[in-house]
């Protein structure tokens, strides 16, 4: 192929094409909101995008530390009980023995010891950061919203849980950073009148007494986590294959840079509590302690104020306003044989599978929870009866379907794509509405179909479409590791490399089908890859006609 030919198929692909969009539009729309997407989610989302793609570039996919914000605090968690048990070893409980019991491990057993304090430290504060930037990010993604509002409400409680154990860890250390804060606690609790008023006078003077240490190392050490642990599983509860660590590699990073940290900058007590004295110059933790230093410029009132108001903003953030999620999921059950299939693949725990209930042959069936569904289809890409192969008397019809794209919607966007197609090489695109507009991708030779998410996308629909005409199939969609419905594109990779069923047919040739993922500031990177896969098709058609010649 000469190179006014290569030329002129390298700018077809900036031309006009038929764009079929399968995403529900009108029940997803917004009103009121606009400022705060403008100037806050907007943003953040460009911020957060653009930082992703350096860490792209460093860590990986497969290891960015974004995608894995989540598993990250429950790595931090896990090991700051462990390191927290250690410590506790030696950790004896006392108005006189705790603070020299600190200082013994931190000092005298520096190596082990004192290691397993840092670690305890440093792995808090990198709790409560990742914790922090995914609240940020999932604002910034706009994931708080309808369906998952469970999650966001309940992840409120064990973040503050976590800043209560931070706080009255530091207590155990019984330091004058310890008595900094157990005064401002004080002050505090003082304003609640369920308390009476009491608990300032305790901080006076030598009140307090070795039951108090007793005290607040039960409720550190056991009822503390008791509750973390109880409020974590509730703020997963709607959420399947959660993972505990998050990638092995990540997670051994995490864990060198936390030791690296411990070795170089090991942690380190202030000079003990002296009740009768006020510390004049401390290194406090910005992370745990940052209201206590507003009580010397506020009321204890009004930093209560604060508290609350911002617990109720954020509590309260998925409502402000709401967002409608289209209708749920439907199992139809004549196409339905219980294969559970659609449970595997739901990432959000919508699908249950329970004895049959017509009589059928089959023994199961499947059934949808419509308080947990996202309607992402991605039961729809999973179900075996989601063929376009399949002989339907009126129209094709799955197991599974989702009432506002469903599957003959999708038969009916192919067929009409794959129509709209002209010229001697022809490529359709599968995108999803998540990722990178596919609608960008302009050429006669190339037409696109937008689904919810990629992941709604049968392995079936792309044999179809290079048995019907197309000589090739690109498959977009969030980026990797990333997928707006957490599984979404990982599925869809699976199922192509015939790991995950409903699986490419093994007659189907793979070099024919090529995947970019990418978000939506990635679409010079589709419309690069799509280039040079109909560059691709293309010599290969040229090389072929030359030797039937």
């Amino acid at each position: 192929m000469n190179s006014s030919n290569k030329q002129n198929s390298a700018s077809s692909v900036n031309q006009s094409v038929k764009h079929q969009l399968l995403v529900p539009s009108s029940k997803e729309d917004l009103t009121g909101d606009d400022i705060v997407k403008k100037f806050l989610q907007n943003p953040l989302k460009k911020l957060f995008t653009y930082s992703e793609t350096w860490f792209n570039l460093s860590f990986g996919t497969a290891m960015n530390p974004f995608y894995y914000l989540g598993s990250l605090a429950f790595f931090f968690l896990w090991v700051v009980l462990f390191s927290g048990v250690y410590v506790y070893i030696f950790f004896d409980t006392g108005i006189q023995a705790t603070y020299q019991s600190i200082e013994y491990i931190t000092h005298e057993q520096w190596y082990l010891g004192g290691v397993m304090r840092s670690l305890h430290r440093y792995a808090s504060d990198a709790a409560i950061i990742v914790v922090v930037v995914h609240i940020l990010r999932e604002f910034a993604l706009d994931r708080f919203r309808g369906f998952r509002w469970f999650s966001w409400f309940t992840g409120m409680a064990p973040l503050w849980l976590m800043v209560m154990l931070g706080i009255t860890g530091y207590w155990l250390v019984w330091d004058q950073v310890a008595q900094y804060i157990a005064q401002g606690s004080a002050r505090l609790l003082d304003v609640l009148p369920f308390l009476g008023g009491g608990m300032g006078r305790n901080f006076l003077g030598e009140n307090i007494n070795d039951r108090f240490f007793t005290l607040m190392t039960l409720l550190h050490l056991v009822g503390g986590p008791m509750v973390l642990i109880f409020s974590l599983w509730i703020h997963v509860k709607r959420i399947s294959n959660v993972s505990p660590m998050g990638p092995t590699g990540l997670a051994a990073i995490s864990f060198l840079a936390l030791l690296v940290l411990s070795l170089v900058k090991p942690a380190v007590s202030h000079g003990p509590a002296e009740m009768l004295r006020i510390p004049t110059e401390l290194d406090i933790d910005w992370f745990y302690l940052n209201v206590f230093p507003l009580l010397q410029y506020w009321s204890a009132e009004a930093v209560w104020g604060l508290i609350l108001g911002v617990t109720f903003l954020l509590s309260f953030l998925p409502w402000l306003p709401w967002r409608r999620t289209p209708n749920a999921a439907t199992v139809q059950l004549d196409h339905c044989n219980g294969c559970g299939q659609c449970l595997d693949d739901c990432p959000y725990d919508a699908v249950s599978i329970q004895a049959r209930s017509d009589g059928a042959r089959w023994k199961n069936e499947a059934v949808v929870n419509p308080d947990l569904c996202a309607s992402c289809g991605i039961c729809v890409g999973s179900c075996p009866s989601s063929n376009p192969f399949r002989r339907v008397d009126k129209q094709l019809t799955t197991g599974i379907d989702i009432p506002a794209s469903p599957v003959y919607a999708m038969y009916a966007a192919v067929n009409t794509a794959l129509a709209a197609l002209n010229g001697s090489t022809k490529i359709l695109v599968y995108g999803c509405k998540h990722g990178v507009d596919a609608s960008l991708i302009n050429s006669p030779g190339v037409a696109s179909i937008t689904f919810p998410c990629t992941g709604m996308l049968p392995s079936g629909f792309v044999d179809y479409a290079l048995k019907k005409g197309a000589d090739g199939v690109m498959i977009s969609g969030c980026r990797s590791s990333d997928c707006h419905y957490r599984f979404g594109n990982q599925w869809v990779e699976q199922r192509l490399q015939r790991e995950r069923t409903p699986s490419l047919r093994k007659k189907t040739d793979r070099q024919r089908i090529e995947s970019c993922w990418g978000a939506d500031i990635d679409a010079d990177k589709l419309i690069g890859a799509v280039d040079l896969f109909y560059q691709k098709i293309l010599r290969e058609k040229c090389s072929g006609e030359v030797e039937d010649k």
